[in-house]
């Protein structure tokens, strides 16, 4: 089966070159070498997988590839994407998941991205600067909620069976981002609109479809926070 696929800077979206006999990395004219993304124009079973098995074909350690399951009521999975290439591997992941706002009013849009530092797709869809969420993060984290220790998350999820704390950084008013880590890489959860980010209040479990892929998993139109939105 054919399938198209975007290849695009994972840091601003801009077009990127392949390595050729001057350069031996992929290269953005804006942020320089990076790991190329790579967004299939659709998802289904198969992509999933496609994905799934070149993460496991690198020696070194596997990126997730996060996505709640079970899925929130009404809820479809509708992009997957990947940072790397055969030389560097799998270094980022990005899942992405639509359905009806946990508060009504309309769709919302959920988009889970796991990293390893320095390759800035997270903060990217996250809407911050930097490839990685540095003194923001810091700053979340020293802003603890009134009675609370400090460094209180802003949200918990449970990530590969672990509890794995969120703290909410400063975005574009459009949308809610949550980061955190997992797994020893960096783990974002970025919502639009920015109310749909009361998701994370609920018991969100998170798989990793690297290690199963569930049969029942529903799949949508493509997400456009996947294709240049973001």
């Amino acid at each position: 089966m054919s399938v198209s696929v975007e290849v695009t800077c994972p840091r601003c979206g801009g077009s990127v070159r392949a390595p050729d006999l001057m350069h031996a990395q992929w290269r953005c004219e804006q942020c320089g070498p990076v790991p190329p993304l790579h967004v299939a124009g659709h998802v289904g079973p198969e992509i999933v997988e496609s994905v799934a098995a070149r993460i496991a074909a690198v020696d070194r350690p596997p990126v997730p590839l996060w996505c709640p399951w079970p899925l929130p009521p009404g809820w479809t999975m509708t992009g997957v994407a990947r940072a790397g290439d055969d030389r560097s591997g799998v270094r980022a992941t990005a899942v992405a998941c639509s359905g009806p706002a946990p508060l009504g009013g309309g769709p919302a849009d959920l988009v889970l991205v796991a990293e390893e530092p320095g390759v800035g797709l997270g903060t990217r869809f996250a809407g911050i600067p930097g490839p990685d969420p540095g003194d923001l993060l810091s700053d979340a984290m020293s802003e603890a909620p009134s009675g609370h220790a400090e460094h209180a998350p802003h949200a918990k999820v449970r990530a590969g069976g672990h509890p794995t704390p969120l703290w909410s950084v400063k975005s574009p008013t459009d949308r809610s981002a949550y980061v955190g880590e997992a797994r020893g890489m960096w783990l974002y959860a970025i919502t639009w609109p920015a109310s749909a980010g009361y998701l994370l209040a609920e018991d969100v479990v998170l798989h990793d479809l690297t290690e199963w892929l569930p049969p029942e998993l529903v799949y949508g139109a493509p997400s456009p926070y996947l294709h240049g939105m973001a």
